[in-house]
């Protein structure tokens, strides 16, 4: 394999106003290469980070490169690095911030969500819902709230998903929130301990009228971040209803890593990758999948097929 000698990124064209549109991005390049991107993540965060508002990171500018968590391939090294030509390495594209990738998961598993949260405090024998289940956080919850000791229930947008949630994520029941039967369906389980929630909007404010005295919410992400009406069940319940950014635990990630690792390596936690082919530039027509329910499972972009046949370089 011959060394690149340029690179494509994605940078902002515009910002959107609503949907993602096909001039929202634009692809460009120059330079040299010192890890070569194998994969790329794409995430609902993306859509916030279009926005020039006030948030957990600063929004992306217009020309600048495109945030993406990423993968790759280490292909030259330079004076005193730690790392060798060949190492698997993971990280936030544009910063310098990579870790290498350690047994038990593989390149594609630390795109997924290698990660833990204490915000819903989940006990042994709680009432455990979560929306978005069918993506990588959603699926991934559902296996931990299970190993918790907890009752899961999933929400997701097909029969499929359903049908996958149940058979191979092991989820006490799946409800398609695109039936029509969906809000009295929901309401056969009872009433909850910890909701934690992908979605927002007209779920979210539902499953407000359903919660346990001292419940909680996790606000993970919003698809539909439409306005509340039903926010004084909060009062009435004693619930709390919290924020979760998965950067606020960058100290816990060691322990997270190693955990999921084995038991990823050990099938105890399953999990699903939609694969996208067509490189970089097809990251910007992929993206709005994550809002219209078109992935099952993590959404990842193939970006290149670098790996064994990487030749060692010094700069």
């Amino acid at each position: 394999m011959s060394t690149p000698t340029n690179y494509k990124r994605v940078v902002l064209n515009s910002r959107p106003v609503a949907d993602i549109e096909p001039d929202t991005f634009r692809t460009d390049g120059k330079g040299q290469v010192l890890v070569q991107c194998t994969w790329l993540s794409l995430d609902p965060a993306m859509r916030g980070w279009l926005k020039d508002a006030r948030s957990y990171l600063p929004p992306v500018q217009i020309g600048e490169t495109m945030r993406a968590q990423g993968v790759g391939v280490v292909i030259i090294t330079g004076p005193e690095s730690k790392l060798e030509v060949g190492d698997e390495v993971t990280g936030t594209w544009g910063e310098n911030d990579q870790r290498y990738v350690p047994p038990g998961a593989t390149a594609l598993d630390f795109l997924n969500t290698l990660g833990t949260s204490d915000v819903g405090k989940l006990k042994t024998g709680e009432t455990l819902i979560v929306s978005g289940a069918a993506g990588s956080v959603g699926s991934l919850v559902c296996q931990l709230g299970k190993a918790a000791g907890a009752k899961v229930y999933a929400i997701a947008g097909s029969e499929d998903k359903c049908e996958w949630l149940v058979k191979d994520i092991g989820v006490d029941g799946a409800f398609n929130y695109k039936s029509p039967t969906f809000f009295n369906d929901i309401k056969k389980i009872g009433y909850l301990d910890v909701f934690f929630d992908n979605v927002g909007g007209e779920i979210l404010d539902f499953l407000l009228t359903r919660l346990n005295k001292n419940a909680r919410i996790v606000l993970c992400d919003t698809a539909k971040p439409n306005g509340l009406q039903n926010y004084l069940t909060l009062i009435a319940q004693r619930a709390k209803i919290e924020g979760f950014i998965v950067f606020d635990y960058t100290k816990q990630y060691p322990v997270a890593i190693k955990e999921l690792s084995q038991d990823l390596s050990s099938g105890k936690i399953k999990r699903k990758f939609h694969i996208v082919e067509g490189g970089v530039e097809a990251a910007p027509k992929a993206l709005p999948m994550l809002f219209n329910g078109g992935n099952t499972g993590k959404l990842v972009v193939k970006v290149s097929g670098a790996g064994d046949a990487v030749k060692k370089g010094k700069l």
